[in-house]
Order: structure tokens, then sequence, then C-alpha cells
């Protein structure tokens, strides 16, 4: 199980980012989490097999249609096992 935390800047607020990250999260079989952070990003950990996880944070890069990402930091980390994915905040 491979395990990221993502750093998401740009336009990435009050454009259904988080609900639209849970959906594609879901559809991917990812587990983690997603929340808006108070400097105007929005951050994820998300656990799942390398295909699953490339293919998310390939998604994050555009994110959903109203969206304007800037930049996706994306860094392998150690966390406790989820069963789902959430929206924290």
């Amino acid at each position: 199980m491979n395990t990221y935390e993502l750093y998401i800047s740009g336009k990435v607020q009050g454009v259904f980012y988080r609900a639209s990250t849970r959906d594609k999260a879901l559809e991917l079989g990812i587990t983690g989490y997603v929340e808006n952070l108070p400097d105007g990003r929005v951050h994820a950990t998300i656990q799942g097999d390398e295909a699953s996880c490339r293919q998310f944070i390939a998604w994050c890069h555009n994110g959903p249609e109203r969206a304007e990402v800037s930049k996706v930091n994306v860094s392998p980390v150690n966390a406790p096992s989820y069963e789902t994915f959430t929206i924290n905040r």
C-alpha cells in the first residue's frame, strides 16, 4: 500500500475541489482524506496501489472544472491505514 501527502495550490477552495477529490478517490479505490488549509491550499493524504495513486495525483493537477491548480507538491509518507476517503474541515 502506497501513501502520499499532497499540497495543492491555486484557486482550489470554493470550487468543489474537496468533494470532487472524494469522488475521484472513491472511483479509484483510494483511501485517506482531504481538507482545506487556512492559507488557501488543499491538503490530502492518500493510500492505494501505485497505479491508482498515480492516476489520482495526475487528476489533482487539474481538479474540477472551476479549479485553477498552480502547483501540486507530492511526498511519500508513513501513515496509519485508512478505511475510506473522507472530507475534513
